[in-house]
């Protein structure tokens, strides 16, 4: 079993930056792929980015890309989304989540998911 825990979250002004970060503990860490998905209040929970087992592939969603960046150190177990050029509509709970050998992003193909961290963007 997989243990995901975030951290990270707060508040920023746009144009600003925020760092998450993802760790996970339990066995075979190294098979599973890590996304973030993020939900914001009254919208429906969409993925943001995910990154394969060994961290030589990333995929983003289109909101995000170019601005933010997904990586990961095995050696300690995390993943990190580096959130740079923040906008007011990036506010919402990010949730980060483990699936086996998966990191796209259909989120029935993640098995175990963290309980999320806020992220608050100001105009």
């Amino acid at each position: 079993q997989v243990q995901v825990v975030e951290a990270g979250g707060g508040m920023a002004q746009a144009g600003g930056s925020l760092r998450l970060s993802c760790s996970a503990t339990g066995r075979s860490f190294t098979t599973y792929g890590l996304a973030w998905f993020r939900q914001a209040p009254g919208k429906e929970r969409e993925f943001v980015a995910g990154i394969n087992w060994s961290g030589t592939s990333t995929y983003y969603a289109n909101s995000v890309k170019g601005r933010f960046t997904l990586s990961r150190d095995n050696a300690a177990n995390t993943a990190y989304l580096q959130m740079d050029s923040l906008k007011p509509e990036d506010t919402a709970v990010y949730s980060c989540a483990a699936g086996h050998l998966y990191y796209r992003d259909n989120s029935e193909y993640y098995d175990y998911w963290g309980r999320g961290t806020q992220v608050t963007v100001s105009a």
